[in-house]
Parts: structure tokens; C-alpha cells; sequence
């Protein structure tokens, strides 16, 4: 019986040894990337000075033409993740002024991702690997309930989300491949597809009467003196429960509505996303009413 045991404590220190290099390993290599994604563009950077930062969901990554703000001078990037809650867009800013960015304007994609508060797993598990590296990150992710495991048990974020930040992910890192994430100045413009889904029912969706990471980013704003500028972006012409969006201007009527600047179904990839060219309509709609000087 004592043998068996001490076969056991052996077995189990060296899984945990190993789990310790693996850890080690993975993360040594995620702070060394700078090319695959916006997350660790941001945690891998220097000090960058920038007069527009748009954040949001793929409503703001397919919607706020980047370059268009730079032919008129003012030097942007769209930090925009498809798949993003506002819990990511709020941890993607505290980031940058934990990096010391100095900022003049943040453009917020306020509208649908509103209705929660709740993190997007495949998002919010790209910053998972610099949880250690990041006290910004750490306390972000505190009050989630498996931040214990997360935070403690070497290499359990990485199993548990092998998808985003596993082994294939690493090897990539290793192999320098990049992907189309920084590309246009972190744009990622859309085609109008004959199969595009351009229906959509939002009836049963509401915006919360206060939600904390909204809160949280123009608190931010408002300390670090960055003019926020908060928008509904558009949406096509079928959409059910459009009253959704006069819903958020009751609850927030700081937020400026766009939702009908463009609304004709050939400006849409699918019923919540522009294509490239109505990308470009609405971009100059916000260049002239926010930046015309």
C-alpha cells in the first residue's frame, strides 16, 4: 500500500511539473507574438499615440473604414472583434492605458452588445494567457467564476480552451504565420454574398438599464480625458423589433442612433453587417458629423 501511494505522489508531481513547463512554455511564446491577432498586438506594443480608437463587436470591425480617417490626417485603428462583448472592448481599453496609449477619441459600438454583460468565451479567451503578465487582465476576469482555476491550476487555460489558445494556435505563433486580424488598419471589410442572411428578429432583446462595462469604458474615458463617442451603427431594412434601438437611446441618450443611415439590403453582407461599400457610406457620415474640422 505504501509503494502505491508513493506511486501516486509521484505521478502527480510529475503532471504537475510538466504542467509548469507546459505553462511556462506557452505562455513565454504568446508574449512573444505580435502578428496573429489585436490582443496581443496590444499586450506585446509599445507606447502608440492615436487620435481615433474604435472598439466594439464585428459591428464595429466591419463597419468604421480605418483608412478613411487616415486620408483626412487623424491616425486610427479599429480594435473592433467579431464575436466581442463590451466585457472585451472594456479590457481591451484598460489595456492600452495600462500600455501608457495616449488616446484622443474612442468610437464605441454601443447597441446590441448592450443587452449584456456577460464575456464572449472565444474572445476572452485570447487574453487568457497574459492573466499572469497582466494586472489589468487579472482583475478583469476576478469575479468570473472560474477564476481560481484559471489563474491557479498551471496550463488549465489552455486545455480548457485548446481551440483558441492551444497547441495549433502556439504552433503557429512559432511558424510566424499571420492572419488578416491587423490587416486595413484592423478593418475587416465584407462582400455582399447571394446566400446572406438579411433577416433578422431582435424583438426579444433589451438593453440593460445600466451595464457595467459600458459604464466602465467611458468611466475610463472620462479620467484619462479621451473625448468617447458612443454609436448605434446600422442595420438592413427587414429587421424585426427595431424599436430595440430606441430602447437604448431612452436608457442611454448619450448614444447617437445610426441604425438608419444606411438601411437599403444591397449595403449588407447580412441583415447586422455592411458591406465594403456600406462601410465607406457610413464612415463618411461619422467623419463628417464628429471630425468635419
Amino acid at each position: 500500500m505504501k509503494k502505491f501511494l508513493l506511486y501516486i505522489v509521484k505521478i502527480f508531481v510529475v503532471t504537475a511539473l510538466i504542467a509548469v513547463f507546459l505553462d511556462g512554455l506557452y505562455t513565454y511564446i504568446f508574449m512573444h507574438s505580435k502578428n496573429r491577432g489585436k490582443i496581443e498586438s496590444v499586450v506585446n506594443s509599445e507606447v502608440q499615440k492615436y487620435d481615433v480608437v474604435i472598439l466594439g463587436s464585428s459591428r464595429a470591425n466591419n463597419h468604421f473604414v480605418s483608412q478613411m480617417f487616415q486620408d483626412k490626417g487623424i491616425k486610427t485603428f479599429n480594435y473592433g472583434m467579431s464575436g466581442g462583448h463590451l466585457f472585451e472592448a472594456s479590457l481591451m481599453l484598460k489595456l492600452m492605458i495600462e500600455r501608457k496609449y495616449q488616446i484622443k477619441n474612442v468610437i464605441l459600438e454601443a447597441d446590441l452588445n448592450l443587452s449584456n454583460d456577460k464575456q464572449s468565451e472565444g474572445v476572452s479567451a485570447k487574453f487568457l494567457p497574459f492573466i499572469h503578465n497582466s494586472e489589468v487582465i487579472k482583475k478583469h476576469f476576478e469575479h468570473e467564476k472560474d477564476f481560481n482555476e484559471l489563474h491557479f491550476i498551471p496550463f488549465y487555460r489552455y486545455i480548457k480552451y485548446d481551440s483558441k489558445i492551444g497547441f495549433r494556435e502556439m504552433f503557429k505563433i512559432v511558424k510566424k504565420e499571420e492572419t488578416n486580424a491587423l490587416d486595413n488598419l484592423g478593418f475587416y471589410p465584407l462582400k455582399k454574398h447571394k446566400n446572406g442572411n438579411m433577416k433578422n428578429n431582435i424583438v426579444s432583446l433589451n438593453p440593460l438599464p445600466h451595464n457595467k462595462y459600458y459604464e466602465e469604458i467611458k468611466s475610463i474615458c472620462k479620467k484619462n480625458n479621451i473625448n468617447f463617442i458612443a454609436v448605434m451603427t446600422p442595420m438592413c431594412e427587414n429587421v424585426v423589433g427595431m424599436n430595440y434601438f430606441d430602447k437604448v437611446k431612452k436608457a442611454y441618450p448619450e448614444i447617437h442612433n445610426y441604425e438608419n443611415t444606411v438601411i437599403e439590403d444591397k449595403y449588407f453582407s447580412s441583415c447586422g453587417h455592411m458591406t465594403d461599400e456600406g462601410a465607406k457610406m457610413f464612415t463618411a457620415r461619422i467623419l463628417k458629423d464628429f471630425f468635419k474640422k
